[in-house]
């Protein structure tokens, strides 16, 4: 059987506390109505912030780009990066996704103070959910090594009798330096704490595979496949890139210089300097599932800046 599996950063897919409302009068004229919640008791409720701001959900037009892009991909597994919490992925699966039939919805609370997770969209049933949140890396054994989780789930085949494959879906540590930090250090501190997630990633994994294993380690990566903080990742196990050869579905927005001709999935645009084109969205393979590749591909963006996400997803097609 041919199964279709991709990575998606939605770009913060947040809901919270959006109040909305249709209401009609006795002549069937819909009127508008606002609608005031108060709470007498503070403990009652809980107002979700991020740097003393309130956490907005993701406006209606962007949450439909990104269906729109997940419905032209049709994939019967998705991992999922940057969504607020497992509510808000399987309403935005069971409304705005509905015809893809994504029945099965996967997302462990991480430790990111954005607040974002990483999650999982399947039509295949699913089998064990391991979370590694509370996972520690040597060099930092008071505080968990992934903000966002490696989030570990079994995929079945319909019957569930048999384990098809096992998928990694991570978000690493980004590129950005807070404002007001030194730049270089800050960015050093950066790469190494990538380093240090890459590292913890593959150990976990390399302790959980077993001989002709069928896994895929995916997600946004933050970095360039062939990036140095990467490097223990590749080294500790058995990868293939299962991207080096995608193939976009239509041509890249015009640009100066135009994008490079090659697999890419964000780009990033300095003031007045060109922008940098990367393959940060990766989907690793491992020596069993990458004799079973069919096809990749990447989902392009229809304007520089993205259609609902900075980034592009991709996928790859395994014949399991």
């Amino acid at each position: 059987m041919r199964v279709t599996v991709g990575t998606f950063n939605l770009n913060n897919l947040f809901s919270r506390f959006n109040f909305s409302a249709e209401v009609s009068d006795e002549d069937d004229v819909e009127v508008e109505a606002r609608t005031t919640f108060s709470f007498d008791d503070p403990t009652e409720f809980k107002l979700r912030t991020y740097q003393g701001r309130l956490v907005k959900g993701k406006p209606k037009a962007a949450r439909q780009r990104i269906a729109n892009r997940i419905a032209e991909m049709n994939l019967d597994v998705l991992a999922v990066q940057e969504v607020e919490d497992v509510d808000t992925l399987a309403h935005f699966a069971h409304q705005e996704l509905e015809s893809l039939g994504y029945r099965h919805v996967v997302l462990v609370e991480g430790n990111d103070p954005r607040l974002i997770d990483v999650g999982l969209l399947s039509r295949l049933p699913l089998g064990g959910v391991t979370s590694w949140r509370h996972a520690v890396h040597p060099g930092s054994p008071d505080q968990p090594v992934f903000s966002r989780d490696l989030l570990e789930v079994e995929v079945l085949n319909e019957r569930r009798t048999k384990r098809l494959f096992t998928l990694y879906n991570t978000h690493l540590k980004s590129h950005f330096v807070p404002f007001g930090q030194d730049p270089v250090a800050g960015a050093a501190a950066a790469n190494e704490r990538r380093r240090q997630q890459a590292e913890s990633a593959a150990r976990i994994v390399s302790a959980r595979m077993r001989p002709n294993s069928t896994f895929l380690v995916v997600g946004d990566m933050n970095d360039a496949p062939d990036a140095e903080p990467l490097a223990p990742l590749l080294s500790k196990l058995p990868l293939t890139d299962g991207l080096a050869d995608a193939l976009e579905d239509r041509p890249a927005p015009e640009d100066t210089p135009p994008a490079p001709a090659r697999p890419w999935t964000h780009r990033f645009k300095p003031p007045r300097k060109p922008a940098h084109y990367q393959l940060f969205d990766h989907i690793w393979l491992s020596d069993s599932a990458a004799k079973r590749k069919a096809e990749a591909g990447i989902n392009r963006r229809t304007r520089l800046g993205g259609d609902g996400s900075d980034h592009d997803p991709a996928w790859v097609a395994l014949d399991l």
